[in-house]
């Protein structure tokens, strides 16, 4: 679930991560600091807002030890570039005059991004739900055009049958409740390869890959009212649907509701596949075994035990098991429309 990292002498984690650090770390790009440091809300990279003496504030990402390439995360910073250049309203990696997004600094890989303000967008309100799927339309037109080289793809082994494989490995999962996981959750796997065998071959193309409201940050008036597309960190191949499907919740009704003023703006730009809503409830289940996973494979960083103290305990995993089941269920339910 990691890519090689470069053949370089890079730090192992973020025990060394000090505030100090970071600090100097900003000044070697050229930018002074005053002093001020805040600690964003971010676990699987360390994000930081900093001040600056004579300029805006930035944001500095600090990207995870042995997570993604160089290659990868420059491809990342080129793809949101791309959708600058068309206008689309994302928060590009700050590019020093060296033509420079990645730097390096004591072994730790970091960028800087301008600060974005704004606030969640009104999920209820249909007009807000069109212009966000106009800017998502057009954020698939420019995704469609090239193709990522050095970053997995959103599919049934990377967020499905490789993160079940190893949690099953790894002594995470209580003994009296391993059986019962392994075999719900290998029922899953089989309800999601009959999702995709209904969708058939839909297009694969580059995406917002984390596409919840969390990184949705609304503008309320002038020129740049309107939403804005903020951490492209977990981009990667996929099918379009999932950078909708997360902005949907509540009933069935509701979410079909939803989808529909969506869609009236995210067609003016790209077209939508109907066969996508095959995958709906299958990338829903997928979500849920990479998290499991994802939360173990991290809970050696001190920050995760912190932040999620529920996580790894009996009721945590009964939970799971009963949740994979109503996926199961929900996955072989008709998708929201007549496909």
């Amino acid at each position: 679930m990691t890519e090689q990292i470069s053949p370089v002498t890079l730090a192992v984690s973020f025990a060394d991560l000090t505030p100090d650090l970071v600090l100097d770390a900003v000044d070697s790009c050229g930018l002074h600091c005053d002093g001020r440091l805040l600690a964003l809300n971010s676990y699987e990279n360390r994000v930081y807002q900093l001040a600056l003496d004579d300029a805006p504030a930035v944001i500095a990402k600090f990207y995870r030890p042995q997570r993604w390439s160089d290659a990868a995360i420059l491809e990342e910073h080129q793809f949101v570039r791309e959708l600058v250049e068309q206008e689309i309203p994302v928060v590009p990696a700050i590019v020093n005059a060296a033509g420079d997004s990645l730097h390096q600094y004591h072994g730790y890989r970091f960028a800087l991004f301008p600060r974005q303000s704004g606030r969640a967008p009104e999920i209820g309100d249909a007009a807000t739900l069109e212009w966000l799927g106009r800017f998502i339309g057009r954020i698939h037109a420019v995704g469609a055009m090239q193709t990522y080289c050095h970053r997995p793809a959103i599919d049934q082994h990377t967020f499905g049958i490789a993160p079940r494989q190893w949690l099953l490995e790894h002594d995470f999962i209580p003994p009296d409740l391993l059986q019962a996981y392994a075999s719900v959750s290998q029922q899953a796997l089989d309800g999601i390869a009959r999702c995709y065998e209904r969708a058939g071959d839909v297009q694969m193309l580059r995406l917002h890959g984390d596409c919840h409201m969390g990184n949705v940050l609304w503008l309320e008036s002038g020129e740049q009212a309107g939403p804005h597309f903020v951490d492209f960190d977990d981009s990667r191949m996929g099918p379009g649907i999932q950078d909708l499907w997360m902005l949907l919740s509540g009933s069935r009704a509701e979410m079909q509701s939803q989808l529909t003023d969506i869609l009236v703006g995210y067609e003016d730009f790209f077209d939508f596949d109907p066969r996508q809503l095959h995958l709906i409830e299958a990338l829903r289940t997928l979500r849920l075994l990479h998290y499991s996973a994802w939360l173990a494979q991290r809970w050696d960083d001190p920050a995760f035990p912190a932040a999620f103290p529920w996580f790894n305990s009996q009721r945590y995993w009964q939970d799971r098991i009963l949740e994979l089941r109503e996926q199961i269920a929900l996955m072989d339910d008709a998708p929201l429309w007549p496909v």
